[in-house]
């Protein structure tokens, strides 16, 4: 018998490798003789860097960043084996670093830093994770800690975040980090909006990060003048690009000034992890994440595992299932168990995580 776990992390609970150690372990109770594969999953989200780690294996590196609204913290990265340098939006971007969220001003100047001590550590390929970030700046953050000037038509420098980039009259590339020039960068993302409009970043994500209607509309009007002054400065309009929506802007910066490819994150870490091949001969395949919704059905991590999958079986284990039955089950996910099938509060129920996971295991048949 063979069982494979490729669950995403239950965001606030859990990370991705301690549901698939939990997961391991009341399987490995139940049926002692089966050959468990852990294979810890991100979609370029939170987690990213630690399932690259479990995978090629290598370290994780700590530093000193700057958060959304430019505090002085500690963040992560991974520093694989073969010098490439796996890095979070979330890391010091993210939208659960601040106490308070600012959508206006927060920033991710952050994650420049940390792509910039890769860079001196002799990374020689960047993955930049895109997802839960606090930020719809467009990227300018994160390009100005790489040496973008990002300036007011009297030469001031526009402010961090999203709030001044409507004055923005003028791009300076000049102090922009050379080594960038032959450090291949590509960004894992699992959203196709543009940067701006209805769809776009400010309109889709921004509310959840705290913006009102106001400030939505200011946000978009900030990302429609980047994008023009951009075009006019490269001679190429990126901003439709499927993704330059994602982290607030962030896949729009590192495609137009860094010439990133934008892929799927939960493609790529199933390609690195070689999960076809190895699911080709296993009985079952245990996906999840957090929270299970109408937009997993769309792209997140389960469902991109469940139309991958060669096993026999797919099933996902998830805290809170709010999708369609029917539905996933078309999706190839045959059967979801919830950790929290009363759908009792968060903040109730966050001590309890592993312990609930654990009763939700001895629930999986194979």
């Amino acid at each position: 018998m063979k069982i494979i776990m490729a669950p995403d992390s239950f965001k606030g609970t859990l990370s991705s490798v301690s549901v698939c150690d939990i997961l391991g372990g009341v399987l490995k109770e139940k049926y002692p003789e089966a050959e468990i594969v852990k294979i810890p999953i991100a979609d370029g989200g939170e987690g990213t860097s630690e399932a690259y780690l479990h995978i090629f294996g290598g370290e994780m590196i700590t530093v000193k960043a700057e958060s959304p609204l430019g505090n002085i913290i500690d963040a992560n990265y991974a520093l694989l084996k073969d010098k490439t340098a796996v890095i979070e939006t979330a890391a010091a971007s993210g939208i659960s670093i601040e106490k308070e969220n600012d959508a206006l001003r927060a920033s991710t100047y952050g994650t420049g830093l940390l792509v910039l001590d890769a860079l001196n550590k002799g990374a020689e390929r960047i993955l930049l994770g895109l997802g839960g970030s606090a930020t719809t700046d467009g990227g300018t953050g994160f390009l100005s800690a790489l040496g973008v000037k990002f300036l007011k038509s009297d030469g001031v420098f526009v402010p961090r975040g999203g709030i001044g980039l409507a004055e923005l009259d003028r791009i300076d590339l000049s102090g922009l980090d050379k080594r960038l020039q032959h450090t291949p960068l590509t960004v894992l993302c699992d959203v196709k909006n543009p940067l701006f409009g209805e769809t776009g970043a400010a309109f889709v994500f921004a509310p959840q990060k705290g913006a009102d209607e106001e400030q939505v509309k200011r946000l978009d009007n900030g990302l429609y003048k980047l994008a023009e002054v951009t075009a006019g400065t490269l001679g190429k309009d990126f901003s439709t690009l499927p993704g330059a929506g994602a982290a607030g802007g962030m896949g729009f910066a590192a495609a137009a000034f860094l010439g990133a490819k934008l892929q799927s994150g939960i493609d790529c870490i199933l390609d690195a992890a070689g999960f076809e091949a190895l699911s080709e001969n296993a009985d079952l395949v245990i996906t999840g994440e957090g929270k299970m919704d109408s937009q997993s059905l769309f792209g997140k991590a389960p469902f991109g595992i469940a139309k991958r999958s060669k096993a026999k079986k797919t099933i996902a284990v998830v805290g809170l299932f709010e999708a369609d039955r029917a539905e996933a089950k078309t999706l190839s996910i045959e059967e979801v168990i919830e950790t929290n099938p009363l759908h009792l509060p968060f903040e109730e129920i966050k001590d309890k995580a592993k312990e609930m996971l654990r009763e939700a295991a001895k629930k999986i048949t194979v």
